[in-house]
């Protein structure tokens, strides 16, 4: 039986599970991971200084260390931390039932509240401990931390308490939160009270290594169990349970080729089937640098060499979906839900969870265990995000820590450091994502198959997200404020950008939380030479009968967009939406259609018939090819963050937006359509890239949608099954990349569907002989045609790539 991290968060009874082995790893995955190293001679078990010096290194990791607390953005933090400390120690008001009158705790009520009195108790521990809060040091605070986790383990968090509710609040967050503050608190606990802490720990937390009945799968889970038993051992002084952490951390490191954990290609997967770098993975990064921190320069240290995949993820995984300091949406998860008000949603927002990313990857970056080049690149990366971040700098972010904020503060002032550019580069993933990076914007599209979910809900969270893998195209640098200023509380959900929806009704959280219901489809993905990439997906409709195949060719100042096959039996509309604009509460932007400004105020809408381009002022403009109705309209939208996440905020929130849209009407049958966005380029570029599109449709069908940009010497092609189209023959479904330059021919080819377990690629294209580069692909023949096998069996979607010459 595996844990997945599917139930984090799950508002479940796990009472029936073996807390113990939960945390247990078998003889195969104990081989891979490394053994604890013990200095010559010496018998650490016996010597109190290295777990002294491990709590240092813990309270440097909760409260900081190097900067002045008396200056800003320092000053006030710890100013609003005594505040906080100092409300919660002047309401704590002990009965039998409850720490707080507020938050009562008895089995069958809300297991959050266990969680919640620890993280007031964990506030009061920071009062002391910190600078510059007014209470600094204050006996009597300390006394009453002490007092609220005395009265915790012998009335609530107890060694023999029932777990009901959410079992994370006993087995993650109430922990976590119980020995932060015991480790702040450290020198006014007694023996006998570190005692009795611990074995409430021991108690709901697994801690053990030895024969497996049971494993967690790798990720955030895992990662936050590890920390929680490295540092009860270390509070215990007791070395078998540091040993236990160091050992599991490691189920962290190898890759995975299913469910959850890291991929090869940079895929990071949670849930089961949710991409997750934002998030979960956040917490994973945050986990692995926290306990290298404390372990570093211990026996416990970290030796496994598999640490260096969560090196390498840094580029792989993370900084890809990073655009100046935010994170992209698509791999948030439900994350996109957490909203908190019409006037601070940047607290929640992608900047904000962007900012954890990069304090994390900051902690990493000053470590001893990766490599001096990769450190250097990481802070020269890391630099650079925080200057372009202008929307919501890193440093006015009241949600990052002390810590984090001191060590970015120091990277900011570090001459040494030259912050880098976005890269020009583009990535498509194996978890059903692609991005596309040019200088000055981003994009990034949002897929599922059978393999990744249409949406993540669960714990009232996203409860209207169906739509949000259907094709979501997201683009970035014109503000970025797009997603961040309440755009999920006040966008219809049937109207994200580039996706093709059926407009029947879905309740909330339909298809069941936790990703009950699975699309059924399996071609999602593309194929890349890292620079350009043909994506594609065979759509299918949440709860509906709708179906359709979408591909987006990624070049170097637009994205071509094209759908067919689009066909739906609901007995209601369908739609494709080519953007939804968020205007904010007061901006306005002009819309230009073939040389005209439409006079777009509130209320406004029209229907133009065959438009060749349409402008919106400062963000962009996209050229149609071919006729066909596109509709356009401004109007204001009006939502609250509890309209999607139960637990946020009811306060309405009214955003503009300015929306254009294909109407494919009712059950429609071999719909389609046919776009080229230009990011960023103003109403005369669009105009003479509609004169000159620079880009030839070869096909745009249900089984085969492909583009030649003479240019380039490119021709990109989704295959949905096989058959031909241009100089290019497939045996099966397949994406290809084909370009020429000078003398030789460079071709890419992924099998999105991972349906065949090999493909041949016939190139008609005669004269090549040498193969220079090969990776996955073999050349069978190039006589007067150029033919290819590749063997796909475990690719996992990925691009494999040859080089030919004349």
């Amino acid at each position: 039986m595996v844990i997945s991290e599917q139930f984090n968060g799950h508002a479940s009874d796990r009472r029936g599970l073996s807390r113990r082995s939960l945390f247990q790893i078998g003889g195969v995955a104990a081989a891979a991971v490394s053994s604890v190293m013990l200095m010559p001679g010496k018998s650490w078990a016996a010597d109190n200084d290295v777990f002294d010096d491990m709590r240092t290194t813990w309270v440097h990791e909760l409260i900081g260390a190097g900067y002045d607390h008396r200056a800003e953005p320092f000053a006030s933090k710890l100013a609003a931390s005594g505040l906080e400390g100092r409300t919660a120690w002047d309401t704590m008001a002990p009965s039998a039932t409850s720490l707080w009158p507020d938050l009562p705790i008895a089995v069958g009520m809300n297991s959050d509240n266990i969680n919640n009195s620890y993280q007031r108790i964990k506030l009061m521990a920071f009062a002391y401990a910190q600078p510059g809060t007014g209470v600094t040091g204050d006996k009597a605070l300390a006394s009453a931390v002490c007092a609220g986790l005395d009265w915790m383990v012998a009335n609530a968090y107890t060694p023999t308490s029932p777990q009901y509710g959410n079992w994370w609040n006993w087995m993650i967050g109430g922990p976590q939160r119980m020995l932060d503050a015991c480790t702040l608190v450290y020198s006014h606990l007694t023996p006998a009270q570190v005692s009795s802490y611990m074995a409430a720990v021991d108690a709901h937390v697994p801690t053990s290594v030895g024969t497996p009945e049971h494993i967690m799968t790798p990720g955030a889970n895992l990662i936050d169990t590890c920390r929680i038993v490295a540092l009860r051992g270390v509070l215990e002084k007791t070395p078998a349970k540091i040993e236990d952490a160091q050992l599991a951390v490691s189920m962290n490191f190898p890759y995975v080729t299913k469910g959850d954990g890291l991929y090869a290609d940079g895929s990071y997967i949670q849930h089961g089937a949710v991409p997750y770098a934002s998030g979960y993975g956040e917490v994973m990064m945050r986990g692995v640098g926290q306990i290298l921190a404390l372990l570093g320069g211990t026996p416990w240290e970290v030796t496994d060499p598999a640490v260096q995949n969560v090196f390498d993820a840094v580029t792989l995984s993370f900084a890809p979906f990073i655009w100046n300091g935010l994170v992209m949406d698509g791999v948030a998860g439900r994350g996109v839900s957490r909203g908190l008000s019409a006037t601070t949603p940047y607290l929640a927002s992608d900047h904000s969870r962007g900012h954890f990313i990069l304090g994390h990857l900051l902690r990493l970056a000053l470590s001893n265990a990766p490599s001096m080049e990769q450190k250097t690149s990481w802070k020269q990366m890391l630099k650079g995000w925080i200057e372009r971040d202008t929307w919501f700098p890193y440093i006015s972010d009241s949600g990052a820590g002390i810590p984090d904020l001191a060590r970015m503060q120091a990277l900011i002032n570090d001459p040494s450091i030259t912050a880098s550019p976005e890269p020009i580069n583009s990535r498509v993933f194996g978890m059903d994502r692609a991005v596309h990076r040019r200088e000055g914007w981003a994009a990034q599209i949002s897929m599922c198959s059978s393999r990744t979910s249409f949406y993540e809900a669960g714990n009232g969270e996203n409860i209207r997200g169906w739509h949000q893998n259907s094709g979501m195209l997201y683009v970035y640098g014109f503000g970025d404020d797009q997603y961040s200023d309440n755009f999920w509380s006040t966008v219809s959900p049937y109207r994200l950008p580039g996706t093709t929806v059926s407009t029947k009704p879905l309740a909330n959280s339909a298809g069941g939380d936790w990703n009950k219901t699975a699309p059924t489809n399996t071609w999602a993905g593309g194929a890349s030479d890292g620079t350009f990439s043909v994506a594609g997906q065979d759509v299918r409709g949440m709860l509906s009968s709708l179906q359709g195949k979408k591909s987006w060719f990624l070049l170097d100042d637009s994205i071509v967009c094209l759908g067919a096959g689009i066909a739906c039996t609901d007995g209601t509309g369908v739609q494709t939406t080519i953007d939804n604009r968020n205007l904010g509460a007061g901006k306005t932007r002009s819309l230009t259609v073939d040389g005209v400004v439409q006079p777009i105020g509130p209320g406004w809408e029209s229907t133009f018939a065959s438009p060749k381009y349409m402008t919106i002022d400062g963000m962009g403009s996209y050229v149609f090819f071919g006729s066909g109705a596109v509709n356009a309209q401004r109007t204001p939208s009006t939502g609250s963050w509890s309209s999607i996440n139960t637990g946020y905020s009811k306060e309405e929130i009214t955003r503009n937006y300015l929306t254009l849209w294909v109407d494919h009407g009712t059950d429609p049958v071999d719909a389609g359509y046919s776009y080229q966005l230009m990011p960023g380029a103003t109403a005369a570029q669009a105009a003479a890239r509609a004169k000159d599109p620079n880009v030839k449709i070869l096909a745009n069908t249900e089984s085969v949608q492909a583009v030649h940009i003479p240019s380039l010497r490119m021709t990109m092609a989704n295959f949905f099954e096989a058959g031909s189209v241009g100089p290019i023959t497939v045996s099966a479904p397949c994406s290809v990349l084909v370009r020429k330059q000078k003398n030789t021919m460079s071709v890419y080819v992924s099998d999105p569907g991972r349906t065949s377990s090999s493909i041949v690629i016939t190139l008609d294209e005669p004269g090549y002989k040498a193969v220079s580069n090969q990776s996955g692909i073999t050349v069978i023949s190039t006589a007067k045609t150029v033919q290819l096998l590749m063997e796909v069996d475990g690719a996992l979607g990925t691009t494999q790539t040859v080089t030919l010459n004349h």
